[in-house]
């Protein structure tokens, strides 16, 4: 048997073991087989005290690891060997394995290290006269060196082992010289001589028909293009590296070529394409089994999706990067990631959290002696106390960051760091000293020729002129930022520098050249928006991060009293995604609607004569409202809530004005019955947050006066033209979470006492579904209540959520109403729930609902993976629903909190968002949660009306007023949280929605 392994092993490593410079893939199945049987044979040794077979084993043993990339085996391994050889007084294997043991080092980010072992390779090889290890050692510190930012140092090593390169005339080892060279001038930022370096190297290579080594200066002189800012050059070298890495078939350049040109397309603003390589990259690095490869493939996803504003997608493959770098000892990665992380966890809002992890960021990197890595750790602490408002420590880690790029001549970290420093005394009100640190911002981008910091810095320059009052200087700025956005396709950058030359002119009262700026700023990132196709998460994250450019556009055409135009603009900017997903679920051709606005005609026709639709949008200090009147000219009304004191003072205000109402009526304390939160165990947290300073204390002392204050902003400007009995509202931002059936008129009437009110999230929407009135099902009903929680449970193994009495209750009496058996209890699982919810015409769940997103908790899959039931395999999510094309007229969400979602500037994104998208023509949802008790009365009045052939808003108001005018459940909290979303539907006859 052990010939037979030996054979295998011998067979597997046969071609492979041709030093560390020169490795290829070994199948997992030879990699056991050598492993399992050198195993053996370093255990017979050991036993037998053979060193020299043990020093063997623990040789191939290491290769194969450093093959699997293992490093912390790898280490181990040759550690042990090199003590071995230490023992045996062989000095020519200890120079060997002092240069391996620090190539590995250098693999993981530990440059210390490396500079330890190299210095004992270049002491041995000096004295043994091995000039090839001399010469490989050089280089190796060289790279160590440059790793810790000591560039002159690093240069320095790399002209000894060119040196010993040409007596050696090794014309291979001369080329990665001379490329090494170019990638020290590259970091710099010397990018003149970085070219130079790298052309010489090129020049060998050719010579050499080195066709791979080619491929890999194509691919550094890439890196040089793109630290200048000349993206298109760089992508015309990455698609070289790439084009020889395919056609030798070299996976491993394959995936680095794919990374770089990842990176190049973002540049470029083609987020499509970045896309497209980064995941090609991940997946070269999966079928080499390159776990590094693959970390870094997840790192520029990670990026990625940051810079499209999906947080949550992007936190996952950081992680993900995270874990590999710890599994194989990469202490850089590691530290990057943190700082990756932290980033993240800063614009969301958690700068506890961010704040953490930058301070590991910045412990790893002391601890590897990473001086670039402390310091944008520093730079990172700083953004992250910015955002705190805690200027003082903000400053003090950008000093510091500002002394370490200064410490190791970084002058693009130096660079970057005025920049952070000017952001802040911009923020602190001292714009003569924010002005001298993005001047200096501007000089050091000029020197190094890095054109991405030049447009930065003069958009800074611009913004700061701006705030004070030197608008033409602004312009100035501006544009010098456009034409550099231009020249290195930064559409990004066009955009941005459009929208804020727009706003210079509208301050300045030359509206046509505002108007002329804020459209071309909207074209800009329309076109941008185009390359993300059919990626819903990443629109809502695109469009959340340009929404200054549809408000200013629309802006300005008020001002230049342009009612229609403005109403069109604020509508293509209004939830864009939601229309291409409807778009697409109703079946319609490409373009047929998606991405066209309504024109004055369609206004009209959206509306019959019993409605009213009123278009909300909420910029700068005021709140614009349009009224849309059936074959009558669209009317605009306009209300000014408080000072202009900031960018979202209107938003800010309104934010606390709901926050008031909520409190004052009780609708945040624990209900009295059963509580439908799947977040029971959690204290309650809102999306809106207490400012007490945005409203007065009157309205914090005085029930319902925030509902009153709130009718005065949103109704009363327009209720001597409002016509018909009902109102179809079109919120925006923070007015999705308005009760606005509750809201009161002077004389204490509500709202809904007067009106049927529905809600939609653009009048895009409702012409999409207008345009399809047979697409829905006639027949069939899905109820579910009281899904079985019984198996959810938390690490001590007690249930989490608790059994719905009244949900199911409620779920068996629409069960008769609408002659349909409903699941409860363990029949209501998410497999049979989404089998079942495609063909019905209604669908009416009752169950525990998340409160940031809505999504509904079912009875677990009795199918899974494991036996405790993980939340893929209960929560309905938004993927999930969005994954299936319902057919429902009407679907309800009996559950707390189904109404709310993350607050975009796509609208409301949380599950009733994914209901509508996925094609349901009207979904009624709650605000807050829920009283059982009183939903059971509620949803027996709605459902006994609607039967009826009443309609769905009609039915919602009897209910309401059912509730309202009852004993004990007359209070706001119980009758008004429901609110209807789409269109006002009618079932058809009680017999025809009976499931066949």
């Amino acid at each position: 048997m052990e010939i037979i392994d030996d054979l295998r092993a011998s067979h597997a490593l046969q071609g492979v073991k041709t030093g560390f410079g020169d490795m290829v893939n070994l199948s997992a199945e030879d990699a056991k087989d050598v492993v399992d049987f050198y195993s053996r044979r370093l255990a017979t040794a050991k036993h037998r005290g053979d060193k020299a077979a043990e020093e063997d084993a623990y040789d191939t043993l290491g290769f194969v690891f450093l093959i699997q990339r293992d490093y912390k085996k790898t280490i181990d391994c040759l550690s042990r060997a090199l003590d071995i050889v230490k023992e045996l007084g062989d000095k020519r294997k200890e120079a060997d394995y002092c240069q391996s043991l620090g190539d590995v080092f250098l693999e993981v980010g530990n440059f210390n290290k490396v500079i330890e072992y190299q210095k004992v390779a270049l002491s041995l090889s000096v004295h043994l006269g091995e000039k090839l290890i001399e010469a490989f050692a050089y280089n190796c510190l060289g790279n160590a060196f440059r790793g810790l930012c000591r560039y002159k140092k690093a240069i320095d090593y790399y002209n000894r082992c060119l040196s010993v390169a040409k007596d050696l005339d090794n014309k291979k080892l001369e080329a990665v010289a001379y490329g090494n060279l170019g990638h020290a001038f590259h970091c710099l930022s010397d990018y003149k001589q970085a070219e130079v370096y790298s052309s010489k190297s090129l020049s060998i290579i050719k010579s050499l028909g080195d066709t791979s080594g080619e491929g890999i200066v194509y691919r550094n002189l890439g890196d040089v293009y793109s630290g200048c800012g000349d993206y298109t050059k760089a992508l015309e070298y990455f698609n070289r590296s790439f084009t020889i890495a395919n056609n030798e078939g070299n996976k491993g350049e394959m995936a680095q070529a794919s990374g770089n040109l990842a990176n190049a397309f973002l540049n470029l603003g083609d987020t499509k394409n970045g896309i497209k390589y980064a995941n090609l990259q991940l997946t070269c690095a999966k079928e080499m089994g390159n776990k590094v490869m693959e970390g870094r493939a997840y790192g520029t996803l990670g990026h990625i999706y940051k810079m499209l504003g999906d947080y949550k997608k992007a936190i996952e493959y950081n992680y993900m990067h995270l874990d590999i770098a710890k599994a194989v000892g990469n202490l850089e990665a590691e530290g990057s990631e943190y700082g990756g992380l932290g980033s993240i966890f800063d614009r969301l809002g958690d700068f506890e959290k961010a704040i953490d992890y930058h301070k590991q960021h910045l412990r790893i990197a002391e601890t590897i002696g990473n001086k670039a890595g402390e310091g944008i750790a520093y730079g990172n602490l700083g953004n992250a106390y910015l955002s705190l408002g805690d200027f003082n420590a903000a400053l003090h880690f950008f000093e510091h960051r500002l002394r370490i790029a200064k410490d190791l001549k970084d002058k693009a970290g130096e660079g970057r760091a005025y920049g952070h420093l000017g952001i802040t005394f911009q923020r602190l009100g001292n714009y003569k000293k924010a002005m001298n640190y993005y001047n200096w911002r501007l000089r050091i981008a000029q020197e190094l020729g890095d054109k991405l910091g030049e447009g930065t810095a003069c958009g800074c320059l611009g913004t700061v002129s701006q705030f004070l009052g030197d608008y033409k200087k602004a312009i100035d700025w501006h544009n010098q930022q456009l034409r550099i956005a231009k020249n290195i396709g930064d559409q990004g950058m066009e955009g941005i520098a459009r929208s804020y030359i727009g706003k210079c002119f509208e301050t300045l009262n030359v509206l046509p050249k505002a108007l002329e700026n804020h459209q071309r700023s909207v074209e800009v990132f329309n076109q941008m928006r185009s390359l993300l196709q059919s990626e819903d998460k990443w629109k809502i994250g695109f469009r959340n991060e340009c929404n200054y450019a549809y408000t200013g556009l629309c802006r300005v055409l008020l001002k230049q009293e342009k009612i229609d135009e403005a109403l069109a603009a604020a509508e293509e900017g209004r939830a864009q995604s939601l229309a291409d997903l409807m778009t697409s679920q109703y079946g319609f051709h490409q373009g047929q609607t998606e991405g066209k606005c309504l024109d004055e005609e369609e206004f009209g026709m959206l509306n019959n004569a019993s409605s009213s639709t009123i278009f909300l949008s909420v910029s700068e200090n005021k709140i614009n409202i349009w009224l849309v009147l059936k074959e009558k000219p669209v009317l605009h009304r306009q209300k000014t809530l408080c000072h202009y004191f900031s960018e979202n003072a209107a938003a800010e205000t309104l934010q606390s004005l709901i926050q008031f109402a909520y409190e004052n009526n009780d609708v945040r304390a624990n209900v009295n019955c059963e509580n439908r939160s799947l977040d029971v165990l959690r204290e309650n947290r809102y999306t809106v947050e207490r400012s007490p300073k945005k409203c007065s204390q009157q309205i914090l002392q005085e029930d319902n006066l925030p509902l009153a204050a709130l009718y005065s902003y949103v109704i009363a400007p327009i209720l001597d033209v409002i016509e018909g009995g009902e109102l179809i509202i079109v919120p925006d931002g923070p007015l999705w979470l308005v009760p606005f059936a509750a809201l009161l008129n002077p004389f204490s009437e509500y709202l809904c006492e007067s009106f049927k009110v529905r809600l939609i999230p653009s009048l895009t929407s409702l012409k999409i579904i207008a345009h399809c009135p047979k697409f829905h099902s006639s027949s069939g009903a899905l109820v579910v209540g009281d899904p079985d929680m019984s198996e959810v449970t938390n690490s001590q193994g007690d249930q989490i959520l608790e059994q719905l009495s009244f949900a199911r209750q409620e779920a068996q009496m629409i069960g008769q109403i609408l002659n349909t058996a409903p699941l409860t209890g363990k029949l209501a699982t998410k497999c049979k729930v989404l089998k079942q919810i495609s063909s019905v015409a209604v669908v009416h769940i009752a169950a525990h609902g998340r409160m940031e997103t809505g999504e509904i908790a079912l009875s677990p899959n009795p199918e899974r993976q494991s036996q405790s039931p993980a939340e893929e395999d209960y929560m309905l999510t938004m993927a999930d629903v969005m994954s299936v094309k319902l057919r429902a007229k009407l679907v309800v969400l009996s559950c707390c909190h189904s109404g709310r979602g993350e607050i975009k500037a796509e609208g409301v994104v949380g599950i009733a968002r994914a209901f509508i998208g996925a094609g349901a023509r009207s979904v009624l949802v709650s605000l807050w949660a829920v009283d059982d008790e009183a939903t059971l009365e509620f949803m027996k009045s709605f459902y006994h009306n609607l039967v009826k052939e009443r309609s769905a808003s009609e039915s919602l108001n009897h209910a309401m007023k059912c509730l309202r005018e009852s004993e004990t459940f007359s209070d706001v909290k119980y009758w008004a949280p429901f609110t209807l979303i789409g269109d006002d539907v009618t079932l058809d006859k009680q017999e025809e929605i009976r499931v066949s």
